[in-house]
């Protein structure tokens, strides 16, 4: 009989998780562009944006309401209709979408050269984690920076 590495209470790591990318990420990716990301402060994105910014870190709005110029900054930073109008370089693409809109913004990722790409709490897509990570871009999916950072007592 088989026996598991992993008690009853623990279990395993998916791989979309791998400790090394998420602190890859949290520790040296400067520049997120914060998809979902309204002016909203009682969405989520914008909890999470504010605290990458208090972490060190520049976030990029990306929500379609910048396609009009007369909307508001956010959190002080200007925002982009689509990842594609960012015209600077971009480290990780953190996706507030639900799972079945979010793998597009991952082949987005992938196509304007993100350095990698972080699907918040919830959100799971196993074929845009296949294609992006085949791509040769680092994933995070299922969780979230104020988790990550919580969970190392950071």
């Amino acid at each position: 009989m088989a026996t598991s590495e992993h008690t009853a209470h623990e279990q395993p790591t998916p791989s979309w998780q791998d400790p090394a990318t998420v602190e890859r990420m949290l520790d040296e990716q400067e520049t997120w562009a914060v998809v979902g990301l309204s002016g909203d402060p009682s969405r989520t994105a914008y909890s999470i944006a504010a605290l990458l910014q208090q972490r060190g870190k520049r976030i990029v709005p990306v929500h379609p309401s910048f396609a009009d110029p007369a909307t508001p900054a956010v959190l002080g930073e200007q925002g982009y209709a689509s990842l594609a109008d960012i015209p600077f370089a971009v480290d990780v693409v953190d996706v507030f979408r639900r799972s079945d809109a979010a793998g597009q913004f991952a082949d987005e990722a992938v196509e304007i050269g993100a350095g990698g790409v972080w699907f918040q709490l919830g959100v799971v897509d196993e074929d845009a984690f296949a294609r992006t990570t085949a791509a040769g871009v680092p994933m995070v999916m299922d969780t979230c920076p104020a988790i990550e950072w919580r969970r190392r007592g950071a």
